[in-house]
């Protein structure tokens, strides 16, 4: 699922600008990556800060790995990761800059998209044997309880939404 999750918005699009020629979609399938990549480079590089991550929206502290917790070096890593795939996009599609500056802020807009929604509607359980605040539905051997959020909003459909998100701004704004 997590690849269908990360991938499958930018396959869709990519394949209806290989049937339709439309640019648009090039641009739509480039965003869709930029958001994917972007929230790959911010969590990665955001757990390795020496600043604790604190919730998008209301500031609280979190623990690092949390969902919805982002770090000034995971946000500005994200943009970095955004940039890069729009600035490869643009050298295998030339496109005008201002469209690939579209392609940046669509992977930035996707990526705090996954912020958000990773903490307010992401499902969160609680282990009932170690106590850990966790993502998934069973830990150490044993079924979660439901904590926070909404049980049907897994990571994977974060993440849909995150790299939908992306190619939306792509596919929309270039359109302007």
């Amino acid at each position: 699922m997590q690849v269908f999750a990360n991938g499958g918005v930018a396959t869709l699009c990519v394949a209806l600008y290989g049937l339709t020629g439309d640019a648009h979609w090039w641009l739509a399938f480039a965003g869709a990556y930029a958001a994917a990549n972007a929230d790959t480079w911010s969590s990665e590089v955001g757990m390795l800060s020496r600043t604790p991550p604190r919730h998008i929206l209301t500031g609280r502290l979190l623990q690092a790995g949390d969902s919805g917790g982002v770090t000034p070096v995971g946000l500005l890593a994200g943009c970095a990761g955004s940039v890069v795939v729009a600035g490869a996009a643009w050298l295998v599609y030339p496109v005008p800059l201002q469209q690939a500056l579209v392609v940046a802020l669509g992977g930035i807009a996707g990526n705090l998209l996954d912020s958000v929604l990773g903490g307010t509607l992401q499902a969160r359980y609680r282990c009932v044997r170690c106590g850990e605040a966790v993502e998934r539905r069973e830990h150490c051997g044993s079924p979660t309880q439901h904590i926070a959020g909404w049980r049907r909003i897994n990571n994977d459909v974060v993440n849909l939404l995150c790299t939908l998100a992306g190619a939306l701004v792509g596919f929309i704004v270039a359109r302007i």
